[in-house]
């Protein structure tokens, strides 16, 4: 399982995922065959509103990639996170 953290506030968020494919199909391109997970963090710092746009872009820009929103700070969606990685290991 690969998981690709993107941070909430980074100005394009498929263009950060872009760049971390990009290296790591530099690094080991074997590895992109892997079950991946796209997970958005600092999502504390988004209201309702604007969360609901960021999903609709983000239904668009990955549709065959899984993602979720967490924040360290506000304790949100950590374990949904570990549960989400625990489920990916084990299938």
């Amino acid at each position: 399982t690969l998981l690709f953290l993107v941070p909430v506030d980074t100005v394009d968020i498929k263009a950060e995922y872009d760049i971390l494919v990009n290296e790591l199909t530099k690094y080991n391109p074997e590895m992109l065959d892997k079950e991946r997970l796209l997970v958005i963090s600092k999502c504390d710092m988004l209201d309702d509103e604007l969360k609901a746009e960021l999903k609709t872009q983000l239904d668009k820009e990955f549709k065959n990639i899984p993602y979720m929103f967490i924040s360290s700070v506000a304790q949100q969606g950590l374990q949904e996170l570990k549960d989400k990685l625990w489920k990916m290991l084990n299938d």
